[in-house]
């Protein structure tokens, strides 16, 4: 490995900017300086907390992700098209020689996670600890041997964004232990998978595996849970920075707080339907067996469980669609499918707003300013889990300056995130292992 000193010499120095440039998608030299200079931070934090300046160290990221189609599809087995973003976890890290992990993330105190004991430790869920004990715990049932390492770990996947900093700390986790301690052999999907696991045993979050797997693979990703075990996972060559448009995530400012029966109840509404019909999941009911049963379906469940399995019919349709769109480069078919996700997810899957709070509309009123300010173009949709959150929206680029200018007088500023697709997902970004 490099020393934190030499690590540091060759950053400086521009030795990594070609990768740093591709990693980050920087569009000028003050954005390349700005990703450049973050990374050094990362090797001097390290130092500071954890090292001399001779130790050995390397660069690792684990990136948010945007959910592109496919809106609540995934926990029916279902198809989501997704992209790693070039907001990230940025860590520095090394091998300690001890079976303790210390990880001081930036505003955060240490924590340290003894990995003498790979099973669930209650007092731990919900917590960063509880992740990395189950990416340790699940490695360790597959044969390999995870041991200690410290890191410092930055982050600039805003808070609430709906960009999924939980998979990009697991996956970047996941990325450290197997460049560490199992020689690299493990897959990203694998990574992906292993994530998800500590996220529902350790973590207690009942998560589908898309945010995992966009954050792992990179690049923008159609993925086919039919059998969740061994997904499809496909990458899509498309280059949307020559799309003329800018994708912007809108933070509506809605309080994400006691959600959990709102968004459980899209899960158990579907599965009851597909129960109804003999099924665990909606992906194994014909959707023709589902049409034929809606009038009994909806004495049995009600409406929004009927409106519900409407909705995951049609975009887990949609995301195949948009993919094939983005293959065969017809941008302007992507856009159409894009605007009637955002309706059907608005009409059927109805989670643009919690039952339980109606005066609380942040998402429809930012949807509603974005359609304004978009005037037919572009289009926009509820992004990820959807109550409340974020938004999405693909700007044509004349149009992004009063596009962000609009969003932010209703809104309030830094509300709205310019981003970029990136090519890769979890990385070793920087030295060597």
């Amino acid at each position: 490995m490099l020393t934190c000193q030499t690590l540091t010499q060759q950053l400086l120095s521009g030795a990594h900017d070609a990768r740093l440039e591709r990693v980050y998608c920087c569009r000028d030299a003050a954005a390349l300086d700005s990703v450049r200079a973050r990374a050094v931070r990362a090797v001097d934090r390290f130092r500071e907390l954890f090292a001399a300046g001779e130790a050995p160290a390397a660069l690792f990221s684990g990136p948010g992700r945007t959910e592109i189609g496919g809106n609540h599809t995934d926990h029916q087995h279902g198809r989501v098209l997704c992209a790693s973003v070039n907001m990230d976890m940025l860590a520095c890290a090394a091998p300690n020689g001890t079976g303790l992990v210390r990880v001081h993330s930036e505003g955060y105190p240490t924590l340290t996670v003894d990995l003498a004991s790979l099973v669930p430790h209650p007092e731990e869920r919900d917590t960063s600890a509880a992740l990395v004990r189950g990416v340790a715990a699940r490695m360790a049932d597959l044969g390999f041997s995870p041991r200690g390492f410290d890191a410092y770990v930055c982050s600039s996947v805003p808070a609430g964004s709906g960009l999924s900093s939980s998979a990009a700390y697991e996956v970047l986790v996941g990325t450290i232990f197997n460049s560490f301690f199992c020689g690299g052999a493990l897959s990203p999907v694998q990574i992906a998978q292993i994530g998800q696991y500590a996220e529902n045993v350790y973590f207690g979050k009942p998560c589908g595996l898309m945010d995992q797997m966009a954050s792992a693979v990179g690049g923008t990703v159609a993925i086919d849970f039919r059998d969740p075990q061994a997904p499809a996972v496909r990458k899509i060559p498309y280059d949307f920075a020559r799309s003329g448009h800018t994708l912007c995530i809108i933070d509506s400012g809605a309080d994400h707080a006691d959600l959990t029966s709102e968004y459980a109840a899209i899960t158990s509404e579907m599965g009851a339907v597909a129960a109804h019909l003999g099924k665990a999941v909606l992906r194994d009911v014909a959707e023709g067996d589902f049409r034929a049963a809606v009038p009994a379906l909806r004495g049995a469940l009600g409406d929004r469980a009927v409106l519900r399995a409407i909705h995951f019919y049609a975009d887990d349709r949609r995301a195949g669609e948009e993919a094939r769109a983005l293959e065969a480069d017809d941008f302007g078919r992507f856009l159409a499918l894009v605007r009637e996700s955002g309706r059907s997810s608005s009409l059927c899957l109805q989670n643009t707003f919690a039952a339980s709070n109606p005066r609380q509309q942040a998402i429809p009123l930012a949807l509603c300013r974005a359609e304004e300010l978009l005037g037919g173009a572009g289009a926009v949709r509820v992004h990820g889990g959807g109550f409340a959150g974020t938004i999405q929206a693909f700007v044509p680029n004349g149009l992004l300056e009063p596009f962000l200018t609009g969003m932010e007088e209703l809104l309030g500023r830094d509300m709205c995130h310019i981003l970029a697709i990136r090519p890769e997902g979890g990385c070793l970004l920087a030295g060597e292992v």
